[in-house]
C-alpha cells in the first residue's frame, strides 16, 4: 500500500460534507490538501469554510491550503489551480467533489438551475480537469476522482429530474473520456458513488431528519477515496466505482460503523439499483 505523505491533493467543495471527509482522511498521511470551495465566510445555516477545514486538516496532520473557488468561473479555475501547485510545487491527486443538485421536472426546471448542475457538475469537472492536467502528468502517482454515480439507463432515474441527471452523468462520461485519453500520460480517472444516501447537508434538506437518519456516514466515501488513491499504481481506471462494493474487495465487511442510526434501514441513493 502507498502512502500519501507529501502528495498534493486538489479537492472541489471541500469546505464541508463528502469533499471535507476525503481532505481529511488524506491528512492523517501527511498529504498536502487543496481546500477548494466558494464558503470563504461562514454559512448562516451550514457548518464550515475553508478555513476551518483547513485548520481541521492541520490538525489531523497534514498540510493545508484554503482557496476560495467558484467552479463555475473558468478563470478562478485557472488561477486557483496555479496558485496551488506553486505552493505545494505540485498536483498529484484532483478530487471532483463540487455538486449541485435540484429535482425537478423538465417542465418546472429553469433555464438558471439548470445552468447552475450544469456549471457545476459537468462543466466544472472538465474544467478543474483540464487545469490541473499538466501537473498531474508530472505526479507518479496521478488521479482525477469524480464525485459521479455509474451510468444506468432505466428511465426511472431521467424521467423525474431529467436535468441533473444529465449534468451527473456528464461528470461520468468524463471519467470514461479522460481514462482512455489520459492512459498513457499515467493518470486515473474514476468515478466514485455511494450505495446509500450519505448524511449532508443536501440529503438534511431533501429529505429531513428521517433521510439522515436512514444514510451513512460521508467517511465511508472517504475511506473509499483513500483505498483507492493508496492501491496499486494504476491498478483501476476508467471505473464508476461504489464506496461499499470497493470497500469490500478490500476486506471490509463490516458496515455498522458507518451507519447514521446503526439499525435503521438505509435509503439506497440515487442512480443505484437496490440489492435483491
Amino acid at each position: 500500500m502507498y502512502t500519501l505523505r507529501g502528495k498534493t491533493i486538489f479537492i472541489t467543495g471541500a469546505s464541508r460534507g463528502i469533499g471535507r471527509e476525503i481532505a481529511l482522511r488524506c491528512a492523517q498521511d501527511g498529504a498536502n490538501i487543496v481546500i477548494a470551495a466558494k464558503s470563504a465566510e461562514p454559512h448562516p445555516k451550514l457548518p464550515g469554510t475553508i478555513h476551518t477545514v483547513a485548520e481541521e486538516v492541520r490538525a489531523n496532520g497534514g498540510q493545508a491550503l484554503a482557496l476560495k473557488l467558484d467552479v463555475r468561473n473558468e478563470d478562478e479555475i485557472a488561477s486557483v489551480v496555479t496558485e496551488a501547485a506553486q505552493h505545494f510545487g505540485g498536483i498529484d491527486i484532483l478530487v471532483n467533489n463540487a455538486g449541485a443538485i435540484k429535482l425537478t421536472s423538465t417542465e418546472s426546471t429553469q433555464p438558471k438551475s439548470f445552468d447552475l448542475m450544469w456549471g457545476v457538475n459537468t462543466r466544472a469537472t472538465f474544467l478543474c480537469s483540464q487545469a490541473c492536467l499538466p501537473y498531474l502528468a508530472k505526479s507518479e502517482s496521478a488521479h482525477i476522482l469524480n464525485l459521479s454515480p455509474p451510468i444506468n439507463l432505466d428511465p426511472k432515474w431521467l424521467e423525474n429530474h431529467c436535468a441533473y441527471t444529465i449534468t451527473k452523468y456528464g461528470m461520468s462520461m468524463c471519467t470514461i473520456g479522460m481514462a482512455a485519453e489520459f492512459k498513457d500520460k499515467g493518470i486515473a480517472v474514476n468515478s466514485l458513488w455511494p450505495r446509500t444516501a450519505i448524511a449532508t447537508a443536501a440529503i438534511d434538506w431533501l429529505m429531513g431528519e428521517e433521510g439522515m437518519r436512514a444514510s451513512r456516514k460521508a467517511s465511508i466515501v472517504s475511506d473509499a477515496a483513500y483505498a483507492l488513491f493508496t492501491g496499486p499504481k494504476g491498478s483501476v481506471t476508467g471505473k464508476h466505482l461504489i464506496d461499499e462494493d470497493f470497500l469490500r474487495t478490500k476486506g471490509v465487511k463490516d458496515f455498522d460503523a458507518y451507519a447514521v442510526a446503526p439499525g435503521t434501514e438505509l435509503f439506497t441513493d440515487f442512480f443505484v439499483d437496490a440489492a435483491p
